[in-house]
């Protein structure tokens, strides 16, 4: 329900300031009004829905300065969390990450979006456990939560599953050589593109 309210508003299905009726939208999906209220209450979390006292939910409006802020803050984390994996994670962990990317081009050559993104959310949380700091991998995910609708979006783009892919091989790499300087600059780089191909998904002002 969380995603699929969320790609509405993502995609501009639902417009910023648009009323979110709980009703209408069980309606919609054929189900019960508590996994709307539910899903309504997630996203007002992370932002995309904001709802007041006694009144019903509306979109927000998330311009592209507010999510280049977010992914600017994200983009620091990873950047941090691949750096401490070159050098803390363990021989398994390495093998592991590598192995799991490898699998993954046979979902680029099926252009597999959904199975990828998957994938793209385990491939990121290993490289915040790699990092073997708690409180970093807590920011990173609290983080991520935030901009995971607008993550998920930038798999749209005609392209974007080989370019993810590309870019993950680099930070892989890095790792493996332990190389934290080229793995922290791979991941801050990788992170900045997603947040440029996700600006297309932004609205108010600065928008396309």
């Amino acid at each position: 329900m969380v995603r699929a309210i969320a790609d509405l508003i993502i995609t501009g299905a639902m417009r910023p300031g648009e009323r979110l009726d709980e009703i209408s939208l069980a309606n919609r999906f054929e189900v019960s009004r508590t996994p709307v209220r539910e899903a309504l209450g997630q996203l007002c979390a992370i932002g995309l829905v904001g709802r007041e006292p006694n009144k019903s939910a509306v979109v927000t409006n998330v311009t592209q300065q507010n999510l280049a802020s977010m992914f600017e803050a994200m983009a620091e984390l990873e950047g941090i969390c691949a750096r401490l994996s070159a050098e803390r994670m363990t021989v398994d962990e390495r093998r592991m990450l590598e192995a799991e990317h490898k699998a993954s081009a046979r979902l680029v050559h099926r252009s597999a979006e959904e199975e990828y993104e998957a994938h793209n959310t385990d491939f990121h949380t290993r490289l915040y456990r790699g990092a073997h700091s708690d409180h970093i991998t807590d920011l990173a995910i609290q983080t991520r939560a935030r901009l995971a609708p607008f993550r998920r979006a930038q798999f749209r783009i005609p392209g974007r599953l080989a370019k993810s892919y590309d870019e993950h091989e680099g930070i892989v790499t890095a790792i493996l050589r332990a190389d934290a300087v080229v793995a922290g600059q791979a991941a801050y780089a990788h992170v900045s593109i997603v947040s440029g191909a996700s600006a297309v998904f932004a609205s108010g002002p600065g928008a396309d």
